[in-house]
């Protein structure tokens, strides 16, 4: 009954969350953790064994981490990274075969989420509003420019002035010039959300983002705002959507009816560790149900808000390390 987090990295909260949570029900469970270079990735050397596997995009990958879960008695798959959804999704039936559950979402709506139009396209269905997309020689400035499929804010432009936009950004199709919300004007808020097997959601927890580095939250406080209610009113049930998922919005300062959808990562988000301290149990729910097959049917909205988190840096050592 063990777990394994791939493309572990720097994500050594995650791993102690299920750690912590799994061995209330399982005192000798293990959390293992896999990295195409696991000796220089911290979240690695916390968990309790770690494996080297190859890089996503090689043949080889898939029947490397089934063979990984079948001589480590691995029932339980957490993905953490975008690269991954899509073809963790596609290959899940053969895990199942094998007893190996990945907790992802379905595939549809995986590629809904990795592109940024067609995640706009819903969010509109449910009620939504998104930022105006411009088409490239009709545009209002300032504009924000970011790729249909980016993550961690790569490849991201805030455009004041007509002599900062480039070739570069007028020839790239998968480039986006999108309205800009003014940050003066608006909060932005991360919400991380849990849906059950059943794709309902479960729990909501919004984080205000006080301070981002390369695309990842270090300062957050959560929030139990107009957002949670906006939430369970329009994104309620979404098909296909399972576990942890986290999603932008911009919520005005002043007017809190104004809120507008940015993006949907079907996946653990790197500042969930605050919505945990936060009593938003994610690892017990998954655990619970897909581990120990329980039906979970109950919402959960007693988490603590005004919750701060102040990130930092810290050290792992590994001692004779050799490269």
């Amino acid at each position: 009954m063990n777990i394994l987090i791939t493309s572990a990295g720097r994500r050594v909260s995650l791993i102690r969350s299920f750690q912590r949570e799994l061995k209330k029900v399982y005192p000798n469970a293990k959390v293992f953790a896999s990295d195409s270079n696991p000796m220089l990735s911290a979240a690695c050397q916390i968990a309790d064994n770690f494996f080297e596997v190859p890089r996503l995009d090689e043949s080889v990958y898939m029947n490397s981490l089934i063979e990984i879960c079948k001589q480590n008695d691995i029932s339980l798959i957490i993905p953490t990274i975008d690269t991954e959804l899509y073809q963790l999704a596609s290959h899940k039936s053969r895990f199942e075969e094998s007893g190996i559950t990945i907790l992802v979402s379905s595939l549809e709506f995986i590629k809904k989420c990795r592109d940024k139009r067609e995640i706009h396209k819903f969010f509109e269905s449910k009620g939504v509003n998104v930022a105006m997309e411009y088409s490239k020689d009709n545009y209002q400035l300032p504009i924000f420019i970011k790729p249909i499929d980016g993550s961690r804010s790569i490849d991201t432009y805030i455009i004041t002035n007509e002599n900062e936009i480039s070739n570069y950004h007028r020839s790239n199709e998968k480039l986006m010039f999108l309205e800009y919300i003014n940050q003066n004007e608006f909060d932005e808020f991360t919400c991380d959300l849990y849906f059950s097997k059943s794709n309902e959601l479960l729990c909501a927890v919004p984080r205000k983002r006080i301070e981002v580095r390369d695309g990842e939250v270090y300062k957050a406080v959560t929030k139990n705002n107009a957002l949670v209610k906006y939430i369970r009113k329009h994104l309620n049930n979404i098909d296909g959507a399972a576990g942890c998922l986290t999603v932008q919005f911009f919520m005005h300062k002043e007017d809190i009816t104004k809120i507008i959808g940015i993006e949907i990562n079907p996946r653990f988000g790197g500042g969930f560790p605050l919505t945990y301290l936060a009593k938003g149990n994610f690892p017990k729910w998954i655990i619970e149900e897909y581990m120990l097959n329980k039906t979970i049917d109950y919402k959960f909205d007693i988490w603590e808000s005004d919750l701060l988190m102040i990130r930092y840096d810290d050290e792992v050592l590994v001692h004779g390390y050799k490269d």
